[in-house]
């Protein structure tokens, strides 16, 4: 039933669509995943939420104009014949290879790229990277039209701190946490890490009081690192330019 519907909204008259194409230049197999708010919008892209991807592979789909609350991400290391989010060591989600339409988002640390398009020439998209709730594989999204094209290529798992690292099946890192992540769920009610509780707007919650901010920012400035980093990481591209958008893992410095 869930491809009758997206196939009603790529096709409804009037929502024009985007190319995108998610390219993985590791050197190891990504299995990239999409996930769509559908709280927030119906529109969905004619992909499956979930695919292999080996190195060097790369695929491109339509995306309807009017996509809202989507993101895109890499998992790692995916084992399908276990059960529940934990077959994959990093961004693991419900459903399997296949990402579940409700429930299907990533568990993190995962890098993840988010988007809201322009639904008509008039408005504009925005999109961004984020390691908010951590890292997990380098990222760079690439629009059309001279657009900005945030990048995070920086391995921050060959350096992360003790306390944030998350350890795969062979003891090594493979994911930095946020200090947020990191928290207790009692610590988390009432955190300048997770900008909750007394620190839930920006003006009580500022870059300075979160924890390892810098390690995070500093390697890559182009991307959220803490919920209130929107002049620096929210990035925009008019409507006009009906921008077709590339994401690539593992992309070279630039």
């Amino acid at each position: 039933m869930q491809a009758i519907v997206a196939l009603f909204f790529i096709l409804t008259p009037g929502v024009s669509s985007r190319t995108f194409t998610v390219m993985n230049s590791c050197s190891y197999t990504i299995w990239p995943a999409i996930f769509t708010d559908l709280n927030v919008g119906q529109a969905v892209p004619d992909h499956n939420t979930g695919w292999e991807a080996p190195a060097g592979s790369s695929v491109s789909f339509n995306v309807p104009s009017n996509w809202s609350s989507g993101r895109i991400w890499g998992r790692t290391d995916c084992d399908f014949s276990k059960q529940g989010p934990a077959f994959c060591v990093t961004g693991g989600c419900n459903g399997g290879l296949l990402c579940d339409p409700h429930t299907g988002t990533g568990v993190p640390p995962v890098t993840v790229a988010e988007w809201t398009l322009a639904a008509d020439e008039g408005g504009e998209d925005n999109y961004d990277l984020s390691v908010v709730d951590g890292f997990s594989v380098p990222m760079l999204v690439t629009p059309t039209g001279g657009c900005k094209a945030p990048i995070c290529a920086a391995d921050l798992n060959a350096n992360c701190p003790q306390e944030l690292a998350l350890a795969g099946p062979d003891g090594k890192t493979v994911g930095c946490k946020s200090a947020c992540l990191a928290e207790t769920p009692e610590q988390k009610q009432d955190s300048p890490n997770c900008c909750t509780g007394s620190h839930n707007v920006a003006a009580t919650c500022p870059s300075s009081g979160v924890s390892y901010y810098s390690y995070f920012k500093d390697a890559c400035p182009t991307t959220y690192a803490y919920a209130y980093d929107d002049n620096t990481s929210l990035w925009t591209c008019p409507g006009a330019t009906q921008a077709d958008y590339t994401v690539t893992f593992c992309p070279s410095a630039q």
